[in-house]
C-alpha cells in the first residue's frame, strides 16, 4: 500500500486534496499536521474523512515545520489518536509521553537526515519496544550500501517495519517495500511538493512501477547513474515490461563514482539481474566483468552488464543501436567490414557513447575525427581507437559527411543551444544527435533547415533499450511502444 503525505498550509486546501487523492485511488494518506499554518482543527480535518489517515506534526529536527513548542506539539499528538484516526506518527524519544487509546495504531518513528547509523538494528530493537506496532526508520543513502542494509533489517524484522533510505540514491527502498515486507511505502502528493528527500510521486510509483504488484518473486533491473533522477529509462522499460507480461521492474540507481565497487558487491545479494550503465560509469564498469563481448572490450566501455551466478557479463548496445542507424541511414548493409570507407565523421564529445561510435566507425574503416571541449580526453580517445583528435574551436573545419553529437549539449533543461554552428551543415551530411531529451534539438532543427538525413536520439535510445530488453529478458522488445512512451515523456504537449 502507498501513503500519500499531503503538507498545506490551509485545513481547505488539505481537505480538498485529501479527498481528491481517495476518488484518485489512495488507500492511506499522510495528513502533515506541522504544515498547517494557524490553530489545527482535528475535528474538521479528520470528523468527516473520505479514507484512512496518518497523523503526525514533524519538528524541524525531523524534517518538519513545527514552530509551536513541544508541549504544544504532544498535546495535539495526544488528542490525534483521542479522534480515533488510524495511524498516528510519533517520535521514539517521546513515544512513553503518549499513550495508547482506543483501536489507533502507532507508528514510531526515527529520522536521520545526516546518514545511515551503523548501529540499525539496536535502534530497530528499542523502537519496537514503545509500544509499536509499526516501526518507521528513514535516513540519508550516503552509499549503496545503506541501502542494502536498510532492505535486509525489514525482511528480517518480526515487527511490522517501513525502512527508508531518503534522498535519491534511496529511491529503492521506497519502490521495493512492498517486495520486503513493508506495511506500506510512503509518496508525493505532486513531483513539486516533495515533503522528504528523495519521495516519488504516488502516480509514478502506481503508472510507472507498477508498486502493488512487486513480490518477492518480481525479477529485478535498473539503470545506475549520478544523478539518475533524470533517466527515461525506468519509464520505457517499465512500459514494456507490463506489456509483454513479464514480472520484473526497472529501477532507477544513483550511484556515485566513488560507489560503484560498493554497488557491484552487493547489488545481486538484493535481486537486481541486470543494469544498464550510463554516465559516469560506462569505462569504470568494464572492469567488473567476468566476461565481456569483443565489442565492448574493443571499445573499453560497456550500457549493459547481466549477473548470471557469479558472472557479470559485459555488453554494449550503445554500439550495436548507433551502427544501425548509421546503416539504415547511408542505406549500407549492416555489419559489413568496409561500409564507411571513404566516408568521414566528426564526433563531438569524447565520453562513453563517443567511444562506442568512434570504434564502430573505425571496424568499418570509416575516417573519424573527435572533437571534445576537454582536448586531453579526446586525444586520449583517439589514440585509443585509432583515429584523430582535432581541438574544439577547429570542429568546424573538417568536411565531414557523418557529423555525431555525443555531447550533453542541447540536452533538457539547456534546450537552447546547439554544438554545430547551423552554416556549416549542408544536404549532403548526415547529423546525428544522441541527445534523445528533447529530440528536435537544436541541432537537429539546424539540420533539418540545411536538408541534411537526420538521426535523433530517440532512433538511437529506443535501439540499445531494445537490445538491453533482450539481454535482459530473453525476448524482443515492444519498440513501437518504447518510442511512443519516451516521445510522451521528451515532447512538449502542443495545445491547438
Amino acid at each position: 500500500m502507498i501513503c500519500v503525505s499531503l503538507g498545506r498550509a490551509r485545513h481547505k486546501r488539505m481537505i480538498a486534496e485529501h479527498q481528491f487523492l481517495v476518488e484518485q485511488g489512495a488507500q492511506l494518506v499522510e495528513l502533515r499536521l506541522d504544515y498547517i499554518s494557524r490553530a489545527v482543527n482535528l475535528k474538521r480535518l479528520v470528523g468527516d474523512r473520505p479514507g484512512p489517515v496518518v497523523l503526525t506534526a514533524r519538528r524541524k529536527e525531523d524534517g518538519g515545520r513545527w514552530e509551536k513548542s513541544e508541549q504544544e506539539r504532544l498535546m495535539l499528538l495526544r488528542s490525534a489518536i483521542a479522534t480515533g484516526v488510524e495511524y498516528v506518527d510519533i517520535e521514539a524519544d517521546v513515544a512513553a509521553q503518549i499513550p495508547r487509546y482506543g483501536s489507533t495504531k502507532r507508528i514510531i518513528s526515527y529520522h536521520d537526515f545526516s546518514g545511515t547509523p551503523d548501529e540499525l538494528e539496536d535502534i530497530h530493537a528499542a523502537m519496537a519496544e514503545e509500544d509499536a506496532d509499526i516501526v518507521k526508520i528513514a535516513t540519508m543513502a550516503n552509499t549503496f550500501s545503506d541501502n542494502i542494509r536498510m532492505i535486509r533489517l525489514v525482511e528480517q524484522s518480526d515487527i511490522p517495519t517501513i525502512g527508508i533510505c531518503m534522498g535519491e540514491m534511496g529511491m529503492i527502498t521506497r519502490i521495493l517495500s512492498n517486495r520486503v515486507g513493508s506495511p506500506f511505502t510512503y509518496a508525493t502528493f505532486s513531483a513539486d511538493k516533495k515533503l522528504a528527500p528523495g519521495q516519488i510521486n504516488w502516480k509514478e510509483m502506481n503508472n510507472t512501477y507498477h508498486y502493488e504488484s512487486i513480490k518477492p518473486d518480481t525479477a529485478l533491473f535498473g539503470v545506475i547513474a549520478d544523478p539518475v533522477g533524470h533517466s527515461h529509462s525506468p519509464l520505457i522499460h517499465n512500459a514494456a515490461f507490463v506489456d509483454s507480461e513479464i514480472n520484473a521492474r526497472y529501477l532507477p540507481l544513483r550511484v556515485p563514482k566513488d560507489d560503484l565497487q560498493t554497488f557491484m558487491n552487493g547489488c545481486h545479494s538484493i535481486g537486481i539481474e541486470g543494469i544498464s550503465i550510463t554516465i559516469p560509469h560506462k569505462e569504470a564498469a568494464l572492469d567488473y566483468c567476468t566476461q565481456a563481448e569483443a565489442s565492448a572490450t574493443g571499445i573499453g566501455a560497456i550500457n549493459t552488464m547481466i549477473f548470471n551466478g557469479e558472472e557479470r557479463l559485459g555488453y554494449n548496445t550503445d554500439y550495436r543501436a548507433a551502427m544501425d542507424c548509421i546503416e539504415e541511414t547511408f542505406e549500407i548493409e549492416r555489419g559489413q567490414e568496409n561500409s564507411m570507407q571513404g566516408k568521414v565523421a566528426l564526433i563531438l564529445g569524447a565520453g562513453g557513447v563517443s567511444r562506442a561510435i568512434a570504434w564502430g566507425l573505425r571496424q568499418r574503416k570509416c575516417d573519424v575525427y573527435v572533437s571534445s571541449r576537454t582536448e586531453e580526453r579526446s586525444q586520449l580517445l583517439a589514440h585509443e581507437i585509432g583515429c584523430q583528435s582535432i581541438a574544439w574551436d577547429q570542429r568546424h573545419e573538417v568536411k565531414a559527411h557523418l557529423l555525431v553529437n555525443g555531447t550533453p549539449v542541447g540536452m533538457h533543461p539547456d534546450v537552447d543551444v546547439s554544438p554545430y554552428n547551423m552554416t556549416s551543415i549542408n544536404e549532403y551530411m548526415v547529423v546525428f544527435d544522441t541527445v534523445y531529451n528533447p529530440e528536435n534539438t537544436v541541432l537537429i532543427k539546424y539540420a533539418k533547415q540545411a536538408g541534411a538525413r537526420l538521426i535523433t536520439g530517440v532512433d538511437m535510445f529506443v535501439r540499445q533499450a531494445a537490445y538491453q530488453f533482450r539481454l535482459f529478458t530473453g525476448k524482443d522488445a515492444p519498440t513501437d511502444l518504447m518510442r511512443a512512451k519516451i516521445k510522451q515523456a521528451t515532447n512538449p504537449v502542443q495545445i491547438n
